[in-house]
């Protein structure tokens, strides 16, 4: 018996032990100055790739930074608009939105805090500051909600918003439309916006969208406003580098009003992950692109809170990462919430919440070259 007693409670230290060894899986990092709404991606080398914003939330600036320990530290931080408080904060959806394209350089764009501008600056070839930023609105009006910006390894970039087509004769919700700017010289250049799609769908005015390219491909979530009511979710894709478009409505939310919502893309393995809000909590499905279909999509369990801002993040086993904030509002913080997903799209532990997130904030996540990810907030 006691020889019994002494085995079972070696195996208890051992495990015990080992389990104290294990990294956490998810860990939190603030942003340095109290900097908010972070953008995060990681390149094939495991450098952790993040911009925020810094300053008074109507007209401030963002700063770009690197991490080359998995986010324990980071780099020097670089201004990346070119003209002083020309970033917005405001509204939380309308801020710099990034992608790393050939080489892993560097491409960012926001709202002009004025509104009147859609921005853009990429990495300089030395890779120690960026350029002059640059207008891209040539035959669009009435920016509002944001945009975004995708790359890929071959030098395209394409920069995405929502706006009223500035020679048409609509200037409300129904009469707007994505429009993309394509450049194929690593954004020495673009040529003017065009529409994306035909179908008269509408753009949430005070919404954001979500862009991803793939090669050749390129991917698109906004959502709508038809009737004043239809304020529903579309999954569009192009296979000819953002020329053409097709797509489908793949979430419907009736309410007469503007949620300021914004969604996220993210690549695991064979599937095609996205995420949204819709009636105040937030959404995980797998996306088809052949189809422009959507499986059921899965809210978390623990939105008993309002629930925005969802964001992805994939590790090497193609397990994914949702990371939401819980209770914010105008010029309101709240908390940050997160669940884990295994490669099948099933929920498992660990799930998390941490308060103290700031007015105009949410959280962005990257996994680590170990399989554990780290949270900006």
């Amino acid at each position: 018996m006691r020889i019994t007693v002494v085995l079972l409670l070696s195996a208890i230290l051992s495990v015990t032990a080992f389990e104290a060894r294990q990294p956490a899986v998810v860990t939190l990092r603030r942003l340095p100055s109290g900097g908010i709404q972070p953008q995060a991606v990681s390149d094939g080398t495991g450098r952790i790739h993040l911009i925020y914003f810094s300053g008074l939330p109507s007209g401030g600036d963002l700063f770009y930074v690197t991490s080359d320990d998995d986010g324990v530290t980071l780099a020097k931080p670089i201004r990346v608009n070119s003209d002083a408080g020309t970033a917005i904060a405001t509204g939380t959806v309308r801020g710099g939105q990034l992608a790393l394209g050939k080489n892993a350089r560097a491409h960012v764009t926001w709202n002009d805090a004025r509104g009147a501008q859609v921005f853009y600056s990429r990495m300089n070839a030395a890779g120690t500051a960026f350029e002059k930023q640059r207008g891209l609105m040539q035959r669009t009006l009435n920016l509002d909600g944001g945009g975004g910006v995708a790359a890929d390894g071959a030098g395209n970039v394409y920069v995405a918003w929502h706006g009223n087509d500035a020679h048409g004769s609509s200037r409300d919700e129904a009469g707007r439309a994505v429009w993309i700017a394509r450049s194929s010289d690593e954004g020495a250049t673009f040529g003017p916006e065009a529409p994306v799609w035909t179908q008269p769908t509408g753009v949430c005015g005070c919404c954001g969208l979500a862009l991803l390219a793939e090669g050749r491909t390129v991917h698109l979530l906004y959502r709508s406003a038809t009737a004043l009511v239809n304020r529903d979710i579309y999954f569009l894709s192009s296979p000819d580098s953002a020329r053409t478009f097709r797509g489908a409505k793949i979430h419907d939310w009736p309410i007469n009003a503007c949620p300021m919502t914004t969604m996220a893309f993210a690549r695991a393995g064979e599937r095609l992950l996205g995420a949204w809000e819709t009636e105040g909590k937030v959404y995980l499905s797998e996306l088809t692109p052949s189809t422009s279909k959507a499986a059921k999509p899965v809210a978390p369990g623990m939105n008993k809170v309002p629930a925005k801002h969802p964001r992805i993040a994939v590790n090497a086993r193609n397990e994914s990462l949702l990371v939401w904030t819980e209770g914010t509002g105008w010029s309101r913080g709240g908390s940050l919430a997160w669940q884990l997903f295994d490669g099948k799209g099933n929920a498992v532990s660990p799930s998390g919440k941490a308060p103290a997130l700031p007015a105009w904030s949410f959280a962005a996540a990257v996994a680590r070259r170990d399989g554990t990810f780290v949270v900006f907030y």
